[in-house]
């Protein structure tokens, strides 16, 4: 489900200017809700189904405020990574990462002990972009597992045995753009 707020759409101003793009003013906000679920064991990177979001900017030099909440799970003691993309290209990630390790945007962890298997937990992200673009862009979440292809799942829990403390979440990504 995506919602759209366009506060210039369909107006046309003289000589290109625009009255509501003040510095810092926020153009059009674009959201994408997934309530159903994913998992993946893949140790590369791929996109969480569902969960991406397309914005065209209004201005080339406007920014965009890039955004995700994604509730997770998987068997104990496993590790995940999120990340977001626009388009096909990471937006930022860590840099310190050598040898075997991972640079990320965020981490997927699950706990040792405690029935972690049967637990959500939340991971958020923000990030201010500048695509330089008026073209269309699409955001979207991509996860992965970075321990032993340990399951990593999104929006319900690893273990389900139909307890009521079988949570089942929603992730979003929202996106919107900000007069530079």
């Amino acid at each position: 489900m995506s919602l759209i707020i366009d506060g210039t759409a369909g107006v046309t101003f003289p000589n290109g200017s625009n009255p509501q793009a003040a510095p810092s003013k926020v153009l059009q906000v674009v959201q994408t809700v997934k309530t159903d679920t994913f998992s993946t064991t893949s140790s590369s990177y791929v996109d969480v189904t569902g969960l991406s979001v397309s914005i065209t900017p209004l201005f080339s030099t406007s920014k965009i405020l890039v955004n995700y909440s994604l509730q997770f799970s998987g068997i104990t003691d496993s590790y995940g990574a999120a990340t977001v993309l626009r388009n096909s290209t990471i937006i930022t990630q860590g840099t310190s990462a050598t040898g075997s390790q991972t640079n990320i945007t965020t981490a997927l962890a699950i706990g040792s002990s405690g029935n972690w298997d049967y637990k959500l937990q939340t991971s958020q992200f923000e990030v201010l972009d500048s695509p330089a673009t008026t073209s269309a862009i699409t955001y979207k979440v991509q996860v992965k597992a970075t321990y032993s292809s340990r399951q990593i799942n999104i929006n319900g829990p690893y273990s389900v045995d139909g307890s009521p403390y079988n949570n089942f979440g929603v992730s979003t990504i929202t996106v919107m753009e900000i007069a530079a």
